[in-house]
């Protein structure tokens, strides 16, 4: 019962991009890419949760460089399993391609 790992309150994903047509951009709104969900169905159960973008910065604020960007996954994108999200303020694009975590909070069930 002591050696127990403790449980991940997260899914991983990945950053894919801004959504963007072929000339156009919306920096707004980010691709990710959720571990384990490949269809549309799959990605209805993290609509409305939250995402948190976790990166270390340069310059040490409260005694941590470690800085957050949270986000709401808002719908699902395509047919293979992407969602869309909307972050509080735009991801830079150094984020893409990076992990993101998306908490299992707030629940619909």
């Amino acid at each position: 019962m002591t050696n127990e790992r403790p449980h991940r309150l997260y899914a991983k994903g990945r950053v894919l991009g801004f959504k963007r047509a072929k000339r156009n951009t919306t920096e707004h709104t980010s691709l990710l890419q959720i571990e384990g969900v490949a269809t549309t169905e799959d990605t209805k159960f993290y609509l409305g949760k939250r995402v948190a973008y976790v990166y270390r910065a340069k310059r040490v604020i409260d005694g941590s460089r470690i800085r957050v960007i949270w986000g709401r996954v808002t719908r699902s994108h395509g047919t293979s399993g992407a969602v869309r999200a909307k972050f509080r303020s735009n991801l830079p694009p150094r984020s893409f391609g990076a992990s993101v975590r998306i908490m299992l909070y707030p629940s619909r069930v």
